[in-house]
């Protein structure tokens, strides 16, 4: 194929290939060609143009396929337009002498085409340039298309669309010739000439004015005849052509062509009148029409009636949404009167009625979902309610009319319901897709909405009805708060018009679309309403016997309520389920003999009445099992079997009863039939196994009754066949845009579409399609469905006798009929087999014996071979279930051998379409039928078919037939690939476009192949390259094809190849196609490009952006306008395709498709994304939100961004987004905060806005989020005060995220204050608890708020409104308690920050006063409200403790439910209080600690609330006067309260507990072992305090957050200090009680008691230790001992920590150090070793040498801790003394061996943290511990090791820890060190002269080492003082400098001289004898002294005027100032 890549087609390479290889390598050639000609320089292609004009020629005789003709003729095009034109009239002669040729044989024809296809190309390319010529061209190609056939019709239309298009107005000298041409071929036989007709004539009528003028008569005419017998393609076309004409003619009017006097003026009455005519007549002239009616037999036919509904939606959308808000009044009032009375014949019949109103339903929806934004639609709403109220007034006055002429009325009346019914369910549908946008027009009275509705409930046809009910369901949906008044107010008036027929059933099916609407709103309905239901259906059902006016209408509401009463589910049917069962139970007669009596009784009525009844209580029943399983206990199914055997009983009755009673019966024995079959599917089969026989029979009946006329194909067998094989059947089964109006053309001309009326039941049940309307088909039909089913389950379940005899007699039934008859009982036979097949192999279940084999395939086999596409298709399915449940592999062998043998000897379509997809379903089911001479044979004879030219039926099976075979076969296949693809392009390459389908199929073998070779398509054999190529240029092919769903086959295949093989794809034209198809009118290639999408950016979403943007900028006219790419960015196009879609999946996948784009590119193109949003935010926010928050903006200098929101508002055009919906609003909303998050986890910069800045002055494209603050909070802020509730929950939740990321962030102008001061006018509680408010101003304004909330729940659960569930007000309640948590923990924990400040004085005091006042102003403002606050949370707590209880302890519950929620819904409160209970503990807690469990409230006893607050014993003395509890039990009630909630939450952590509960339980925990009580509960309760310390091993154990461990240590160091404050108060109180006593005799308190031991699981102190060492160990592997002896471990390097793995070990450590006290002595001993082998263990392990020889933090809490044990007074206890003293000593020596460890192995500890240490042991033990003389000289020596470092740092550390120990007040301890080390220290400072220090640190040495000298001389005794003074005057005197050097001298010997000077004058006066005796000594050393105190004098005289000149500093001021730097 490399070959072919050249400018010149490679002939010689050519002429080598065979005929496929020929046609591919040209193929591929002109690819190529087409890029390549653009990207050469035009000198080049002139060079080289006669040739390639020459080679391009030729082709032309080379018969090429469709693909090759019009790639050439674009080549032709581009070439002649980039170089010269002068030959191109030889190329128009040569093409028009090919089409005027005479040969007409087959093999010609491609060249003649060709021949068309070029002329048209060079035409459009060149258009005016080639002048005259045309008008001969186009004679020509006219002349040539009389006698064409169907292909040449089509490229001529094709062609001269072309033409039209390039010359422009230049043609029209032969407009009317295409004109006359195009008419014929738009009622073409061929819908492929159809389709290209109507382009032809759209390209027409931009020129050609008369079409629109003169001829829009004949024009729309013809339309209407076009739609005909019109396929789903035609009808876009052509639809699209009528409808642009009829608005160009109303355009044409606007913009006043009134110049040119003939126009014709058309009025928009006039052309509405036209489409009017064809929706109600068709496309018969008036005249014949006429005639037709009189006779009464016209009705149009459905395919020009959906025609011309959707050219409607064309006109209107072509005008657009301006024109359409400007004229919706006349609009709406001439679609209505479609189906009116006026026209009666358009509803002369319920079919036709039902499908005239979906097709007015549809233009509405269409219209005024499609083009108006949402205040328009508000307006259009109210049109609609006034349209309503005049239909109303129509049947009032008919109404009260008497009886003057009612026959007239009446008809008024039935005609009037349509118009009702469509304004009603429009009016429904809009509400629903406005949400809360709505409201403002429900709570409009002058438009009466409600009203209206209500009003037409009580209309006299059922359908109206209905359809207000369904209305007022969709506000209920929309409006959650309008659901409870709407039940009341319907509710109420069903009781008052219980005596009107119409009423009881209007109001009825109104209260059960409630009630079905209740699952669509989470806050659902106060419980009681369900009571108040029920007792209402009941007083229905027994009083329906009272007046037999009204029995039917009222058994028919009662059963309906109660039906729809089960939808809300077992928590509220629980409660009514006794009297339900006993209503059931009661309907039927108890034994059979009483159902003999009965049908002797009784007349048609009362028939009609019961049987109306029984099918009411089944449908209760079926709603009760359906929705209600939970209650379907043994003990319940028991209660609800009894009646069904009776049930089955009258089901075999009913034919003769129908008999009886005659023909009313019919419909309701049809309904009861149906009832039951729906409620057996759902019941399992066991509890109807005694009546299976006689269901069985009466199914076989039902199936095979003489009565049915019609054979709904359709309706019955798509769910039996396979999804796949739908797609070859009939585009009409795939999903549309128009699915809603085309499925009436699917189901056939005698069957009507679904309506609700068909079954009112179905009012309630969750629908299938999103918001549209239920659509039950009617019960003639529905019952066959649910028989088909049945069946299925049944015939499974007989013995096997009965299964055969049933069989057999269905193949009897199917034999003994004849003709259309024959056809429906086939139909219902194959279909209920199926069903039974399908259900054996679900089950997995078998056929029974080979008998019942030879029935099975007779019918199957009769099926296959049924002259119906789809009857086939199921029955294929069928064919390969049977082998399936046969399973036998010599069954299936026979059966492929049948096919096999058929198809090889049959000719005609029908069976060899039928056997070719058995073959390829025996593949699917039996996984490629393992043997491969099996495969072999099957691939052949599909080849074969495949080929077979004269019928694109047979090609089109037989390909989707090898496209299973393919699936299914997987690796076996291989072998077949390259032929398979090779077949697969020739295919592609030739067969004609107009053949669709078979482009289809041969797409999904492409798929199937792809798929099959994998990730192989990756390698580099030639092989595998070739078959890449192969694909690819199968891929191009079906790019090109004119077929929509043709192209989304192609779309799926490149994103398979990509997923593969992502290298070879080429991106970029991928994307192009991508961004073409993405405002597709069809919906299956919209999928398809998402789907692709969304697999592209989930890997290169900034190349697929860039692709789409570069395209955008290139591309003319290629781009569809709906897609604004070029100014929005793909995104942006993305984001308004989401806002127009209404297909879900779609909608999910855009959303996705933007999450993964956002995810990826968000934080790089920053300013891009919000923009966006901004946009979408803004385009709709209202105008006074945004000036509001720009107001509020003034100061903030950025005006010109303001501005810009504000400018945005008045120029419609600059806007890309106008008018979006709510719902794409809370995308963008949602976008807001994940764009944050994003930035969350990128650059720290976005949150800084200094830094930010920084790097923008770097940068200037640098972009951070920080800088985009304002625009985030006017997003926010825009949606948070928006109409949508949604988008308000949105808006406060961005709100919510910018405030937690943005609190802290200083604003760097204005230091002390943050940068979200500014936006204070934006408040929420998140304000506060986030700290940016410091002003108590602002905090008040907030504060009221919460306050108002705390007074409205005070007045408890009775008096919250009563609009939603219980449980909803137990939200709210607990949502305000977490509020108040929330603010009070936030206050608590700054007032605490702000006293810790007051300790330290480091922060400033403007701050300090600040912060307190803030911090306290808080607390202060909550204070007020504590004492109430503070019961409301117990009382929550004490609910959220009963609620969590395991169920056995439910029987204990209080009967009426808690504080907050009602025992019905403790189900649903559960999630509220789970929701908020942890930091409604943690403030309690908080509170507690705050009281200190000391003070009573003030007002314990008598509340203030308005009520008591619980109905608990919690807290406060009940009225009631019972026993007041003493204050002691109350705290201690509540303290187990919060301990038993804390404990049992964190003891079984659930993995979904949140960070944030666990967090606050264990802050709880703290809280409240913070005050003395609850610790001296815990340290009194040694149970408990284990109890707690295992629980919080096991949240450290699963939890790895740092923060939860630190937090849960610190609860274990409260716990141990109270158990060491509880031993010392035992230890005090023994002392005191047994003063007199001999010490000897005193109990031991502590743990180990006399003995030592500890107990496991007894003993608090080993419970600590385990947790420490997990905690050590897990920090610090190498301190197991268990690991670290075993042979394999080498001793590491000593290792720093993280920051949390340092905090961790510390709070470990500080909590061992503690544990010695709570032990007794005994004790102490038993765990000394092991705190000290950790302690050092921890030392050792992270001993890390650090710069500055500072200590790590774990060093330096595992110097502590040792601290702490080393002097904890058991060391020096009478009974341990000496056991410590040994266990000390062995740790010291521990410690002395890491400098030279047994094992030998260096490691590099620290010197510094090793003398520390050394110096711990020795200041902190006894004597006799260090003073051993072996220990004692090895401690010298490391100090006098450590002298002789060099590192100036360490030596200064040593100077400081030998100053300490030299210190030691135990000259036994002390003096051995000052006699080895004095002498060291002396040496090193008199080395000053020799080595002068040369920077701090050296000069620090010798500092410090005078002040041990100096400490030396006052610890000395008084007779050795002299010598040591004599010592230390000449080093000091040696610092010192005389005037002369100290002008010259460093600063640090500057320094030196200053701080030797100092000394010196401190020590003279204080030994002056000893002072004076040296001076006199030596001279010398004295008049070094004065000489330097005298230069001293000068310097300071110097110094100190320069502070009075600043003007001439001196040299000194320079070194003062260095002096101050250091």
């Amino acid at each position: 194929m490399e070959l072919a890549h050249s400018l010149l087609l490679n002939e010689e390479a050519c002429s080598q290939l065979g005929e496929v290889q020929k046609a591919e390598f040209l193929f591929d050639w002109l690819r190529y060609l087409d890029k390549l000609l653009l990207a050469t320089s035009r000198s080049d292609v002139r060079e080289r143009q006669k040739t390639l004009v020459e080679q391009l020629l030729s082709l032309l005789n080379s018969s090429p396929g469709p693909p090759t003709r019009k790639l050439l003729a674009k080549n032709l095009g581009i070439l002649y337009s980039i170089g010269d034109t002068f030959s191109v009239y030889e190329a128009i002669d040569k093409c028009n002498d090919l089409i005027r040729s005479k040969d007409d044989s087959p093999s010609y024809l491609p060249t003649k085409l060709a021949a068309v296809v070029c002329l048209g190309s060079l035409y459009k390319k060149l258009g005016r340039i080639l002048g005259n010529t045309f008008s001969d061209t186009v004679g020509n190609i006219l002349k040539a298309m009389k006698s064409a056939e169907s292909q040449g019709r089509y490229e001529i239309m094709l062609s001269l669309q072309n033409i039209l298009n390039g010359l422009g107005a230049a043609a029209t000298s032969c407009h009317r010739d295409v004109y006359k041409a195009a008419r014929s071929c738009l009622t073409d036989r061929s819908m492929a000439v159809r389709c290209a007709a109507a382009k032809c004539l759209l390209e027409l009528q931009h020129e050609a004015v008369f079409m629109w003028t003169t001829d829009l008569d004949s024009v729309a005419t013809l339309c209407f005849k076009s739609f005909e017998g019109s396929n789903y393609d035609v009808r876009i076309a052509v639809s699209k052509l009528l409808g642009t004409v009829l608005a160009k003619a109303i355009i044409s009017k606007r913009l006043g062509t009134a110049s040119r006097q003939s126009i014709r003026r058309v009025s928009l009455e006039e052309v509405l009148e036209l489409l009017g005519t064809g929706f109600l007549r068709g496309s018969s002239g008036f005249l014949r029409a006429s005639g037709d009616m009189l006779k009464g037999t016209s009705s149009v036919s459905r395919d020009v009636r959906v025609g011309v509904t959707q050219a409607y939606v064309v006109f209107v959308s072509t005008l657009g949404g301006a024109w359409l808000e400007k004229n919706f009044a006349a609009f709406l009032s001439h679609v209505l009167s479609l189906v009116s009375q006026s026209h009666p014949k358009a509803t002369q019949t319920q079919i036709d009625a039902v499908c005239g109103r979906r097709c007015v339903s549809f233009i509405l929806r269409a219209t005024i979902g499609g083009l108006l934004g949402e205040k328009a639609q508000i307006a259009a709403a109210k049109d609609i309610c006034q349209a309503i109220w005049k239909l109303k007034k129509v049947v009032d006055a008919v109404m009260s009319d008497g009886n003057l002429e009612t026959r007239l009325g009446s008809a008024d009346v039935a005609a009037g319901q349509h118009m009702l019914v469509c304004a009603l369910q429009e009016l429904g549908n809009l509400i629903h897709s406005l949400g809360t946008t709505a409201a403002p027009l429900l709570q409009d009275s002058s438009a009466g909405i409600l009203d209206s509705v209500i009003s037409v409930s009580t209309h006299p046809s059922v359908s109206v009805r209905l359809a207000a009910a369904w209305c007022l369901r969709c506000v209920a949906v929309a409006l959650p708060s309008y659901l409870t008044p709407l039940l009341d107010r319907c509710l109420e008036r069903l009781t008052v018009l219980k005596s009107s027929p119409e009423a009881v059933t209007g109001f009825s099916f109104a209260v059960a679309a409630l009630l079905g609407a209740v699952k669509h709103c989470p806050l659902g309905i106060p419980h009681g309403k369900g009571k108040i239901i029920m007792t209402l259906a009941e007083d229905l059902l027994c009083s329906a016997a009272q007046n037999s006016r009204l029995s039917a209408q009222r058994t028919q509401a009662g059963w309906l309520l109660i039906a729809a009463l089960m939808t809300l589910g077992p928590a509220v049917a629980s409660h009514h389920l006794a009297r339900v069962l006993l209503l059931w139970k009661c309907v039927f007669p108890v034994s059979p003999k009483d159902l003999e009596t009965e049908k002797s009784r009784g007349d048609s009525f009362t028939w009609q009445v019961t049987l109306e009844g029984r099918a009411g209580a089944l449908c209760a029943v079926k709603s009760f099992v359906s929705h209600c399983g939970d209650l379907l206990t043994e003990e319940v199914l028991q209660r609800l079997l009894p009646p069904l055997p009776c049930a089955v009983d009258l089901l075999t009755r009913l034919s003769s009863i129908v008999k009886t009673y005659g023909s009313p019966l019919k419909t309701p024995s049809v309904v009861y039939r149906q009832r039951l079959y729906e409620l057996l599917i759902l019941l399992p089969p066991e509890t109807y196994e005694g009546n299976l026989c006689a269901i069985l029979k009466e199914l076989a009946a039902d199936l095979t009754a003489p009565d049915m006329q019609v054979a709904a194909f359709t309706f019955l067998l798509p769910p039996l066949c396979h999804q796949d094989d739908l797609l070859i059947l009939s585009p009409l089964l795939q999903e549309t845009d128009h699915r809603f109006i085309e499925e009436q053309l699917l189901l056939g001309s005698g069957i009507a579409c679904g309506s609700l009326e068909y079954d009112p039941y179905s009012i309630y049940e969750k629908d299938v399609d999103g918001d549209s309307v239920p659509k039950p088909l009617p019960p003639t039909l529905s019952v066959i469905s649910s028989a088909v089913k049945l069946f299925g389950v049944v015939c499974a379940r007989v013995g096997e006798a009965q299964r055969l005899l049933i069989l057999e007699q269905l193949l009897d039934s199917v034999k003994h009929t004849k003709g259309a008859r024959q056809q429906v009982v086939q139909l219902h036979v194959v279909s209920s087999v199926s069903s039974f097949l399908k259900y054996v192999a679900g089950a997995k279940g078998s056929l029974g014996p080979e008998e019942m084999r030879r029935p099975a395939l007779a019918l199957v086999m009769g099926a296959l071979e049924s002259s119906s596409p789809l009857l086939r298709c199921a029955a294929a399915e069928a064919w390969a279930r049977l082998a399936q449940v046969v399973d036998d592999a010599a069954f299936t062998a026979a059966l492929a051998q049948v096919s096999f043998d058929k198809l090889k000897s049959a000719r005609d379509v029908v069976t060899r379409t039928g056997h070719s997809l058995a073959l390829g379903t025996l593949h699917r089911y039996l996984g490629g039928i393992s043997s491969s001479q099996h495969l072999n044979s099957c691939v052949g004879i599909l080849y074969t078919l495949s080929q077979d030219s004269t019928s694109p039926d047979v090609q089109t099976w037989a390909l989707h037939s090898l496209s299973l075979v393919i699936d299914s076969a997987g690796p076996l296949y291989y072998v077949h690939v390259e032929p398979t693809l090779s077949l697969i392009i020739m295919l592609l390459l030739n067969v004609p476009p107009t053949h669709a389908e078979v482009h289809q199929s041969l797409g999904r073998c492409l798929n199937a192949l792809i798929t099959t070779l994998g990730p192989e398509l990756q390698g580099n054999s030639t092989s595998v390259s070739t078959l890449r190529t192969s694909c690819l240029l199968g891929c191009a092919v079906m790019q090109d094809n004119p077929d929509c769903l043709v192209q989304a086959q192609a779309i799926s295949c490149l994103q398979q190849l990509h997923m593969f093989a992502p290298r070879h794809v080429n991106l970029s034209s991928l994307v192009s196609c991508l961004c073409v198809n993405l405002c597709s009118p069809y919906l299956l290639l919209r999928r398809a490009v998402l789907a692709c999408l969304r697999q592209l950016v989930q890997r290169e979403a900034a190349e697929v952006s860039e692709h789409a943007v570069m395209l955008a900028k290139d591309s003319r006219e290629e781009l569809t306008p709906d897609a604004n790419i070029r100014e929005v960015g793909l995104e942006g196009a993305l984001l308004a395709l989401l806002d127009k879609e209404t297909d879900q999946r779609l909608c999910r996948d855009i959303k996705e498709t933007l999450n993964h784009m956002l995810t990826s590119m968000a934080v790089d193109k920053l300013s891009f994304w919000l923009k966006l949003c901004k946009d979408v935010l803004a385009a709709s926010a209202d105008f006074t939100a945004v000036t509001c928050v720009d107001a509020m903006q003034e100061e903030e200098g950025d005006k010109g961004d303001d501005a810009s929101v504000l400018t945005m508002r008045n120029d419609d055009r600059s806007r890309p987004f106008t008018n979006p919906r709510w719902a794409t609003r809370v995308f963008a909303a949602e976008c807001v905060c994940r764009i944050i998050n994003q930035c969350g986890n990128a650059h720290s910069a976005h949150f800084d806005l200094a830094l930010a800045q920084e790097m923008r002055k770097r940068d200037s494209r640098n972009d951070f989020l920080v800088l985009h603050l304002a625009d985030l909070i006017r997003m926010a802020f825009m949606a948070a005060t928006d109409h949508s509730d949604q988008l308000r929950l949105s808006g406060l939740e961005t709100l919510l995220v910018v405030i937690r990321r943005f609190a802290t962030i200083p604003e760097p102008e204005f230091p002390g204050h943050v940068i979200l001061e500014q936006y204070q006018a934006n408040v929420c509680s998140a304000w506060i608890a986030s700290g940016v408010v410091s002003d108590l101003n602002d905090l008040r304004r907030v504060h009221q708020l919460l306050v108002s909330s705390l007074t409205k729940i005070q007045a408890g659960k009775e008096a919250l409104s009563h609009l939603y569930n219980e449980s909803a007000s137990t939200m709210e309640i607990l949502a305000v308690l977490k509020a108040w948590a929330e603010v009070y923990i936030i206050a608590v924990e700054r007032h605490k920050n702000c006293r810790q400040p007051l300790k330290t004085t480091t922060c400033s005091e403007e701050s300090v006063r600040n912060g307190s006042c803030s911090s306290d102003g808080l607390l202060d403002l909550v204070h007020t409200d504590l004492g109430t606050l503070s019961r409301l949370w117990l009382a929550a707590l004490q609910d959220f403790a009963l609620l969590t209880l395991p169920s056995e302890f439910a029987s204990q519950l209080p009967v009426d439910g808690g504080a907050f929620y009602t025992a019905e819904t403790s189900e649903n409160a559960k999630l509220h209080y789970s929701n908020s209970w942890a930091l409604i503990l943690h403030a309690t807690a908080l509170w507690l600690t705050s009281t200190g469990f000391v003070v009573a409230d003030p007002d314990e006893g008598a509340s203030n609330l308005s009520r008591p607050v619980t109905p608990t014993s919690m807290c406060q003395g009940s009225s009631s006067g019972a026993t007041v509890k003493s204050p002691e039990d109350v705290y201690t009630d509540r303290f187990h309260l919060i301990l038993g909630i804390s404990v049992e939450f964190l003891c079984s952590l659930r993995s979904d507990a949140t960070m944030e509960s666990i967090t606050a339980c264990l802050h709880a925990l703290q809280a409240l072992l913070d005050v003395p009580w609850p610790r001296s509960k815990i340290g009194s309760d040694q149970d408990l305090g284990i109890e707690l310390l295992n629980v919080l091993h096991r949240v450290i154990l699963t939890r790895e957050s740092p923060s939860i461990q630190l937090a849960s240590l610190e609860v274990v160091r409260q716990i141990i200090c109270a158990a060491q404050e509880h031993v010392k108060e035992k230890r005090r109180s023994a002392e005191v009680d047994d003063g007199a006593a001999e010490k000897e005799t005193l109990p031991e308190f502590g743990e180990g008691k006399d003995t030592g031991g500890l107990v496991p699981g007894k003993s608090l102190v080993f419970a600590t230790l385990e947790l420490c060492v997990c905690i050590l160990v897990r920090q610090l592997p190498e301190l197991n001992p268990k690991l670290t002896g075993s042979p394999g471990v080498k001793a590491r390097k000593p290792q720093m920590l993280s920051e949390d793995g340092s905090r961790l070990v510390s709070a470990a450590l500080v909590i061992l150090a503690e544990l010695p006290a709570v032990c007794s002595p005994e004790g102490s001993i038993s765990i000394l070793p092991t705190l000290l082998y950790l302690t050092i263990g921890v030392l050792r392990e992270t001993a890390v040498r650090l710069p500055g020889a500072h200590l790590s933090s774990t060093v330096a809490a595992s110097l502590q801790a040792l601290k702490g044990i080393l002097s904890s007074p058991m060391a020096r206890a009478e009974k341990s003394h000496a056991a410590w003293t040994d266990l000390l000593r062995s740790a010291l020596m521990t410690v002395l061996d890491f400098w030279d460890p047994v094992d030998g192995t260096h490691r590099e500890l620290d010197e510094v943290s090793l003398l520390t240490a050394l110096t711990v042991f020795i200041l902190s033990t006894s004597p006799e511990v260090t003073t051993v003389p072996c220990l004692q000289k090895r401690c010298i020596d490391r100090f006098k090791a450590a002298l002789e470092i060099e590192d100036p740092m360490v030596q200064i550390k040593t100077y400081q820890l030998l100053l300490s120990v030299f210190q030691y007040p135990n000259p036994a301890v002390s003096y051995p060190y000052i006699y080895s080390l004095v002498s060291s220290v002396v040496g090193k400072l008199q080395e000053i002269d020799k080595r002068k220090p040369e920077d701090a640190a050296e000069l620090q040495v010798f500092q410090e080492g005078i002040k041990v000298l100096e400490a030396l001389v006052a610890v000395a005794e008084e007779q050795h003082r002299s010598q040591l003074v004599a010592c230390l005057l000449p080093i000091l005197i040696s610092f010192l400098l005389d005037e002369n050097a100290l002008g010259s001298a460093t600063s640090i010997m500057r320094n030196l001289h200053d701080f030797a000077l100092q000394n010196l004058m401190q020590i003279g006066p204080q030994y002056s004898s000893v002072f004076k005796s040296v001076m006199a000594s030596s001279p010398a050393l004295k008049a070094r002294l004065e000489a330097a105190i005298k230069g001293n004098q000068e310097s300071i005289r110097v110094r100190t005027p320069t502070p009075k000149h600043p003007q001439n500093p001196g040299r000194n001021s320079s070194i003062q100032l260095k002096t101050n730097f250091l």
